[in-house]
């Protein structure tokens, strides 16, 4: 399946399926247009809440895992010390997040999301109620299937994540991708 979804690569083929439905180009199409369109409606969305994309993204990490130090929001979202310090000033001083000292060491601060941008609700509803009418239009068994993916998809491509934060830049500014492992 996530061959024909990505178009995934073996040895210089992309894998065909003899299974009936799309290619694996024609899915991985769909697949590819249906992650940028998420993208580009988180980023619309958080631009009509005066936000930028990094700061929408990590208020969400904060609202679904918790308060976390700034090292960890910087590690979730993948940014480093200054711009994560510099994030957490705007959030801060936007009311969306508060400093408070580490309850086990008082020269740690911890992230704490307390409000959420008052637009966020409003500007996202449109796009929510859609997907929840279309999520509607499925059996309960199809849509066990789908949040099953989406569960699964996620850690996936938080690992994809991390394994890229983890590999050095090239001289020439590419990366050298790691290994997949087996």
């Amino acid at each position: 399946m996530d061959s024909l979804l990505l178009g995934r690569d073996y040895g210089g083929s992309t894998a065909v399926s003899t299974v009936p439905g799309p290619t694996a180009d024609d899915a991985s199409r769909v697949y590819r247009r249906y992650l940028s369109a998420v993208l580009l409606h988180a980023h619309a969305g958080a631009k009509l809440c005066d936000l930028g994309a990094s700061d929408l993204y990590a208020l969400n990490v904060l609202e679904l895992d918790g308060p976390m130090t700034p090292g960890q929001l910087g590690a979730r979202t993948g940014l480093t010390t200054g711009p994560t310090t510099r994030l957490v000033d705007r959030l801060e001083r936007a009311g969306y997040v508060r400093r408070v000292p580490a309850p086990d060491d008082r020269r740690k601060v911890i992230v704490e999301p307390v409000a959420k941008p008052a637009d966020l609700d409003r500007v996202l509803a449109p796009a929510r109620q859609n997907l929840a009418r279309l999520l509607d239009s499925y059996t309960p068994d199809q849509r066990a299937v789908l949040f099953d993916y989406f569960t699964r998809a996620a850690s996936a491509y938080q690992e994809a994540a991390q394994r890229l934060r983890d590999t050095p830049p090239t001289r020439t500014g590419a990366v050298d991708t790691p290994d997949t492992p087996s």
